[in-house]
C-alpha cells in the first residue's frame, strides 16, 4: 500500500528557508506524480506545487513561484520542497500526495499523510 510521510517542518522567521521531504514507500506501479499541498488555520487545503513522475515537469501556485522549488530523487523515493524567502502567509500544515499526473491533482492515490507543520513567525 502506497504510503507517504512528510517531514522537515518547523519554526522559521520571515525570509528564512526550510526544506520539506516526502518519503514514499509501498508503491507497485513505478513512480507517481507528487503534489505538495498546505492548509492554513481556518482555510481549505490548497495546492502548492507538483512534480511529474520523471521529474521533468513541475508547476507552482502563483503565491510561491520564484520562492519554492520542488525536486525528486527517485532512487531514494523522496520528493523535496525547498522553501525560500518564507512569508507569514506560508504558515500551515504541509502535505504531500501521489497522483497519476500533475494535471489530475484533484485525485490522490492512497491517502493523505499526517503532514508537517510549518510556522513562519518573527
Amino acid at each position: 500500500q502506497l504510503q507517504l510521510v512528510e517531514s522537515g517542518g518547523g519554526l522559521v522567521q520571515p525570509g528564512g528557508s526550510l526544506q520539506l521531504s516526502c518519503a514514499a514507500s509501498g508503491f507497485t506501479r513505478g513512480y507517481y506524480a507528487i503534489g505538495w499541498f498546505r492548509q492554513a488555520p481556518g482555510k481549505e487545503r490548497e495546492g502548492v506545487s507538483c512534480i511529474s513522475s520523471s521529474g521533468s515537469s513541475t508547476n507552482y501556485a502563483d503565491s510561491v513561484k520564484g520562492r519554492f522549488i520542488i525536486s525528486r530523487d527517485n532512487a531514494n523515493n523522496t520528493v523535496y520542497l525547498q522553501m525560500n524567502s518564507l512569508k507569514l502567509e506560508d504558515t500551515g500544515i504541509y502535505y504531500c500526495a501521489a497522483h497519476l499526473s500533475c494535471s489530475r491533482t484533484n485525485l490522490i492515490v492512497g491517502s493523505w499523510g499526517q503532514g508537517t507543520q510549518v510556522t513562519v513567525s518573527s
